[in-house]
């Protein structure tokens, strides 16, 4: 299997002191298309020579040194299967949990997904032990502080204040500006999801699948559980929590005179949760 093979290979090289899998293929909830996210986690980033002497024993493609977001390498695999492996430093990797996790620091959005990445990540090498102590460390209960401010900075993003989201998007859909309105509306989105994760003490999944974990209950740490089925227990959303999404989805660019109320709509159910 090339996969098991890239990673054994990787595992060799001294720099390296972790490598896990993360996204779908660290669950059950993949299919045979699904691409793998593996992780290395190094003291140096190998030289991008090494790499590729790896990689072009197991890839048919390869893009190395991509750094839009974090610095990766994306390929695909002799079998088909396309695979980003993406080089962190471990250090570096666990003192922005802790900001999150121990000093409750906020994000405009997005504020817990590394730390969802660290618990839900598989490890296929650890010689040291170094990566199960830090899910160790940070496998626990959901901070009050941390949920706190979540909820309360990223409110302030959605209304309330001059330069908030809801503001944004109604002087947007006044100029008739659709990549405006589109683009204050996704990060809108952003915020809000981090309130609904926060609120439900969960940890962020990530930019895909959102309401689906957040209809699930699936990502919060440790998974509180209803005693007699034990599954997790539902999230607690805002009525009409998904008709209202998708209601703003259809008007977006198929009636943007509408996106203002919509996103109205939103912020007040929203808010009778909150309060």
């Amino acid at each position: 299997m090339y996969f098991v093979k890239l990673w054994n290979a990787f595992a060799s090289l001294p720099e390296v002191e972790a490598i896990a899998l993360g996204g779908s293929r660290a669950s059950s909830n993949y299919d045979k298309k699904s691409d793998y996210d593996l992780y290395i986690y190094c003291k140096t980033i190998p030289e991008e020579s090494v790499r590729i002497s790896i990689l072009e024993q197991c890839c048919q493609y390869m893009e190395i040194g991509n750094s839009f977001w974090e610095l990766e390498d994306d390929c695909t695999l002799k079998d088909g299967i396309d695979i980003d492996i993406l080089y962190r430093n471990i250090d570096s990797f666990a003192q922005d949990i802790s900001s999150v996790v121990e000093k409750h620091i906020a994000h405009n959005g997005y504020t817990t997904c590394m730390w969802h990445n660290l618990l839900n990540s598989q490890i296929l090498y650890d010689e040291s032990g170094r990566f199960e102590a830090l899910q160790k460390r940070f496998n626990v209960s959901y901070p009050a502080e941390l949920k706190s401010n979540i909820i309360k900075q990223n409110m302030r993003l959605l209304t309330g204040n001059l330069p908030s989201y809801d503001f944004q998007i109604k002087k947007a859909v006044g100029r008739g500006d659709l990549v405006s309105v589109n683009h204050r509306t996704a990060a809108f989105l952003e915020s809000y999801f981090d309130i609904i994760f926060a609120m439900n003490e969960m940890t962020h999944p990530g930019e895909k699948r959102m309401v689906k974990y957040a209809l699930s209950g699936t990502t919060r740490p440790g998974c509180v559980t209803d005693a007699n089925t034990s599954n997790c227990l539902p999230s607690i959303l805002p009525a009409n929590f998904e008709a209202n999404l998708n209601t703003l989805f259809a008007d977006l660019f198929g009636d943007p005179k509408k996106v203002e109320s919509d996103i109205q709509c939103i912020i007040d159910e929203l808010q009778k949760v909150l309060d």
